[in-house]
This record gives C-alpha cells, structure tokens and sequence, in this order.
C-alpha cells in the first residue's frame, strides 16, 4: 500500500528498554548462538505495517560491501506493541530471535522451513524455556 503524501514518516529511535529485554532473554534461556552484542534495537512510530515487531538481516552482500560483521536489527511497532502485556512483549521477541539462524550470519529463517530445526520448533522450544523463567 502506496503513502499518501500527507501520512507522517516512520520515526525511528533506539529502543534501549527492548535491547535490555533482548539480552536478559538471550542469555536467561542459553540462546548461545545469539551474538546479542551485534542485535539492535529500534522502536518505530508512525508505521502502517501490521506486524508487532520485525527482525532486519544484515546479509552477506552488505556484509562484504560495508566489512561488517553479520548483524540483526529488531523493530518493535510503537502503536501495536508497546500497551501489550511483558509476557506477549517477550513472547513477540521471542518470535523475531527465532528468525535467527544458529550460524549467526545475517539471514532470517522463514517461517515455512520444515524438518528438523524448523522455525516453529525452535519457536516452541524458546517458548517453554520462557515458560520455566517466568
């Protein structure tokens, strides 16, 4: 869907509250393969997209171009986010973590992967770890 000239720009700031969150679920639940130093946080206002949170790769090409090392950005959707529960919030982050590969390079994991280490398996068993935390 096309912005019409008079909506407002998404407006992106640092989210230090969810990159703290990121990091205790990271390392409360042994998520080793997480690099959680190179996974930002950002909060977007003004979004029309309908998720809660999104996860951006930093794949291999920007990688070489830029010589990066591979990265994650995690969005949080202002509007759609932010009045939910901590245990929806964690949940939600949770999904986006599981986006992320065991080899750490930059790429996402699709939801419709199938087989052994599926994203929705990965997702169920960081779900009932969290389950135990909380």
């Amino acid at each position: 869907m096309l912005r019409s000239s008079k909506s407002k720009p998404v407006d992106w700031q640092k989210a230090t509250d969810i990159k703290k969150r990121v990091d205790f679920l990271v390392t409360s639940l042994g998520l080793t393969w997480v690099n959680y130093d190179r996974v930002y946080c950002y909060r977007s206002n003004n979004s029309r997209a309908r998720a809660y949170a999104r996860i951006w790769g930093f794949n291999k090409v920007w990688q070489l171009a830029l010589g990066e090392d591979p990265a994650y950005v995690i969005e949080v959707l202002s509007e759609k986010f932010d009045h939910l529960p901590q245990k929806r919030r964690d949940e939600i982050l949770l999904h986006e973590i599981a986006h992320i590969p065991k080899n750490f390079s930059g790429a996402l994991l699709p939801h419709t992967r199938r087989g052994k280490g599926s994203f929705h398996d990965k997702l169920k068993t960081m779900l009932s770890l969290y389950a135990k935390l909380v």
